[in-house]
């Protein structure tokens, strides 16, 4: 009797424990935090406005990304003579923008696409992405653009570094990195070097460029960003 109540306890601590552990490996196979996509309908559908309003020219140059984007109040200006399609939202992260692509990306002929994405790794260790991850969505975003348009130029901008986000810039540059090699992958797909702009001397980011988040470009900075970029698209649109 003894023997078979030491087998039943044995048997049941086996099971127990194999759930257990099955329950843990769900745990980290799955993501940490749910995506939660319904916090961009309404700017998802102010672009869907946008877009029923207004004719775009094919040759335009649509941007995409995160709150630079959104808020670059210049880039009318800062780009011409080529016409733009302004698509940023601030706060996004690469899964939000390929989420959405379809409806706000691939409803435009285009002659080129800038990236700027900046959110998937903030310092928030719940949600953050490691810079694997991170290079594995950028890859992702290549192969949406080139579903839309199989030849037209891909840009990506580096990711800025900032003092709000010092505290992970080894893993964001390490993402950089990563981002860099993978257009070297890819046929007319280029990356933007920027983080020097945004740099001083002994390797710190310049707080004159940013507001007083510490986080986003003000005027100056992005007259010099504006200025690296056009220095990159210029070559490869004036002979297409």
């Amino acid at each position: 009797m003894k023997r078979q109540i030491c087998s039943f306890y044995t048997k049941s601590y086996i099971k127990y424990f194999s759930i257990i552990l099955a329950a843990l490996q769900c745990m980290l196979a799955a993501p940490v935090t749910a995506q939660n996509f319904d916090r961009w309908e309404s700017a998802i559908q102010e672009f869907e406005r946008l877009d029923a309003e207004n004719i775009y020219p094919a040759e335009s140059i649509l941007f995409t990304g995160s709150s630079s984007i959104r808020l670059w109040n210049t880039l009318d200006e800062d780009m011409e003579p080529y016409p733009v399609i302004q698509r940023g939202f601030g706060g996004s992260n690469m899964r939000d923008i390929l989420h959405f692509a379809d409806r706000y990306i691939g409803v435009h002929n285009f002659r080129a696409v800038v990236l700027f994405e900046a959110n998937d790794i903030t310092g928030n260790s719940i949600e953050d992405l490691s810079p694997v991850e991170v290079g594995n969505l950028f890859e992702e975003f290549i192969h949406t653009i080139r579903g839309y348009n199989h030849s037209a130029p891909i840009f990506i901008i580096e990711i800025t570094p900032t003092n709000s986000r010092w505290n992970v810039w080894p893993e964001t540059r390490e993402a950089n990195a990563r981002i860099a090699r993978l257009c070297d992958q890819y046929e007319n797909v280029l990356f933007i070097p920027a983080a020097d702009l945004f740099l001083d001397q002994s390797g710190k980011p310049r707080p004159e460029l940013f507001l007083d988040d510490q986080l986003h470009l003000n005027k100056a900075g992005y007259e010099l960003w504006a200025n690296r970029i056009r220095s990159y698209l210029d070559p490869v649109l004036q002979i297409q």
